[in-house]
């Protein structure tokens, strides 16, 4: 059997700090992608553009954020999920294997927050693999229904019998949702320790991968200065036989 490895990695829009203090992380986490080694990556607050934040930075990307971040070798989906005054930003996935198709769907429950789902199939070691990035509300309540949503996407959009990860930043303080998760058929790694956020001193876990279908090999949180000088979020990283 071969080994699948997942990241997550909410990525603050490639910009850390506020006011006249914010410095630009783009730049860096172009390397640290790279050093996940990871066949898919989940990435959330991935800007499209930014007209003011391009006009400050010198050094501002000239490629949308994902298609940046995007290794040599590997395919990048991006969807917009929030229009703002100077921009958009959304979910990205990016994937060392061939992508087969990809699609969004609106997840915003109320006019304050803009959210939504990607859908992306990916072809790895000749079978075809669901991949889901999400990036949940703020408000409980919210949550709940947006994971209601995903169990009707999924029974829509996804074959029984097909392999299926979700992943992101699920706002899930203390893993209330995971019951939810479960009862659609989703399964994480219950009982590990893996906290990110906020990445400086991380207190608690709001990025998780869940899967169907795939055996769990095991999960971790990289660590270091170097990961949480990037955003306020850390890196999860999955893995699983298919």
């Amino acid at each position: 059997m071969a080994l699948l490895r997942v990241a997550t990695y909410n990525i603050h829009k490639g910009v850390q700090g506020l006011g006249p203090a914010r410095r630009l992380e783009i730049l860096n986490l172009g390397h640290a992608v790279e050093q996940l080694d990871a066949d898919v990556v989940c990435l959330q607050e991935v800007r499209k553009l930014h007209r003011r934040e391009e006009r400050y930075f010198t050094r501002w990307p000239e490629l949308p954020q994902a298609e940046f971040l995007c290794p040599e070798g590997y395919a990048a989906v991006y969807q917009t999920n929030a229009t703002t005054r100077h921009g958009e930003h959304g979910n990205a996935m990016l994937s060392r294997w061939p992508i087969v198709s990809h699609g969004h769907e609106d997840m915003s429950d109320h006019r304050f927050e803009q959210r939504g789902l990607l859908h992306v199939e990916v072809k790895t070691h000749r079978r075809t693999v669901h991949v889901i990035v999400l990036h949940l509300g703020l408000i409980a309540g919210s949550r709940v229904r947006q994971v209601e949503q995903l169990g009707k996407f999924i029974e829509r959009e996804v074959p029984r019998t097909a392999p299926l990860i979700v992943a992101g930043d699920l706002n899930d303080w203390g893993a209330k949702l995971r019951p939810a998760m479960n009862r659609i058929g989703l399964r994480d790694f219950v009982g590990e320790r893996v906290l990110t956020y906020p990445s400086r001193l991380p207190l608690t876990q709001l990025d998780y991968v869940y899967a169907r279908g795939l055996k769990p090999v095991g999960v971790h949180v990289p660590r270091g200065r170097i990961w949480w000088r990037m955003s306020d979020h850390l890196p999860l990283i999955a893995e699983f036989r298919i």
